[in-house]
């Protein structure tokens, strides 16, 4: 499968910065120096850390703030140890998208350029993961990305059988990965319904969708059925509810951004579409996106890349998925969210690659990075075996959200499909409609 190039973006002004030196500075203050730990043998490795902290994406980042604090303590505590034996400090510093591609190629670009990190670390929608490794690439910088179906980022770069990338990589499930568990539960909720619609925006998520869905619906026995693209920040979807209600789609498919779907969602209620299954990439993979919608968020369903009943541990921490989480919504107030697992991935697969690198250099980070296998708290990652050169797998399975009182909601694990080391904690269900 084969997507449009992304967009390489011109550098714009940037403001905000967020610094944290480990150890010895507090989550939240500048330095322009290093840690303190006192046996420290080697440089300060810098590392980059962006993230859409405002604007359309900020549902990805709310765990950001809790998960550098826990990173803060350990690298306060432990530093990073190279394979040659010497122990650096750490200094992560965060820079904020505002959400916006532009404004990501030059926050990288000033990570790049004037902070001169070791390694940028970057994650969710190829908006934000694409531009960002862009930069690194042609600058030579070591980048890990994740929370992309790794197809936006590998062909949305321009990658191909024949073209890979030497300083950039990415964890995350694939759309080859997802759709057979989106069919598991369509299969489930409707059983005999083959009128699938669709709902694919015009950016680098919604192409890879568009590009990858039809093939597969049709080998599973589906019509289906695209109203056509519509720009993020869409605040009228009557067209696309219309063709929807006309064509009778019992299931609905799609991939928006957290605004873009409760305002389709509350609409298609008000002008009477009610499928009775729709599973939502990006959207709804946050409590409190859904939480917006009220009662009428029940049984929507969606991936789940994490949860506290994964199977797994940190690397670092030993933390379980199920202690993290909680340590999560006791530090916070919230409730646990799917990046908070990505978050802390990153950092392990980052100490990994310093762990095992012979120095900092981007040659022997990059070399490293190549061949690294890793457990994480989201799974396992194999850069030496995934789908395409420095790309590695994590696992994924399907969710129904449940509605738990008023307007609050738990996400259940109801499709365990291609990983049935996960355990399903619920059936599949059909969307509850409340009564009119």
């Amino acid at each position: 499968m084969k997507l449009s190039p992304a967009l390489r973006v011109a550098a714009i002004a940037v403001a905000g910065t967020t610094v944290i030196a480990l150890g010895g500075c507090s989550l939240g203050g500048s330095s322009s120096g290093g840690g303190t730990s006192s046996d420290a043998s080697g440089d300060t490795i810098k590392i980059g850390y962006v993230t859409p902290e405002t604007g359309s994406l900020a549902a990805f980042s709310e765990s950001d703030d809790f998960v550098l604090e826990q990173m803060q303590t350990y690298f306060a505590a432990n530093g990073i140890t190279l394979a040659d034996g010497t122990k650096h400090n750490v200094e992560i510093i965060k820079k904020d998208t505002q959400s916006d591609s532009k404004r990501a190629a030059d926050v990288a670009s000033e990570l790049i350029l004037k902070d001169q990190v070791n390694m940028i670390l970057v994650s969710s929608t190829p908006e934000t993961n694409n531009p960002v490794s862009d930069q690194c690439e042609a600058n030579q910088v070591v980048c890990i990305s994740t929370v992309a179906p790794w197809e936006t980022w590998y062909y949305g770069r321009g990658g191909s059988d024949t073209k890979h990338f030497k300083y950039t990589f990415h964890f995350f499930w694939g759309l080859g990965d997802v759709l057979p568990v989106y069919a598991d539960i369509w299969n489930k909720a409707a059983p005999g319904e083959t009128n699938l619609g669709a709902l694919f925006p015009n950016d680098g998520d919604g192409a890879a969708w568009a590009g990858a869905v039809p093939a597969f619906a049709q080998s599973k026995g589906y019509t289906l059925n695209n109203p056509g693209a519509f720009p993020n920040g869409t605040t009228d979807f009557s067209s696309q509810i219309a063709s929807l209600k006309q064509n009778q789609d019992s299931a609905l498919v799609g991939i928006m951004v957290p605004p873009d779907f409760i305002t389709f969602w509350k609409q298609a209620v008000q002008q009477g579409y009610q499928p009775k299954v729709a599973t939502i990439a990006k959207a709804i993979e946050f409590p409190s996106v859904v939480e917006a919608l009220g009662n009428l968020g029940n049984n929507l369903s969606t991936e789940v890349w994490w949860s506290p009943s994964y199977p797994f541990s940190s690397s670092l921490t030993g933390d379980s998925s199920a202690t993290f989480a909680a340590n999560y919504e006791k530090a916070s107030g919230k409730q646990w969210t799917m990046p908070l697992g990505f978050a802390e991935a990153l950092f392990e697969v980052a100490d990994a690659a310093f762990s095992k690198s012979k120095s900092t250099s981007s040659e022997d980070l990059a070399a490293t990075m190549s061949t690294l296998n890793v457990d994480t708290l989201v799974g396992n990652l194999d850069w030496a075996n995934g789908p395409m050169p420095g790309v590695a797998i994590s696992p994924v399975t399907g969710g129904q959200w449940r509605l738990t009182g008023d307007a609050k909601y738990s996400i259940e694990i109801v499709s365990n499909v291609g990983h049935p080391e996960i355990p399903t904690t619920s059936d599949v269900q059909p969307i509850d409609w409340p009564k009119q």
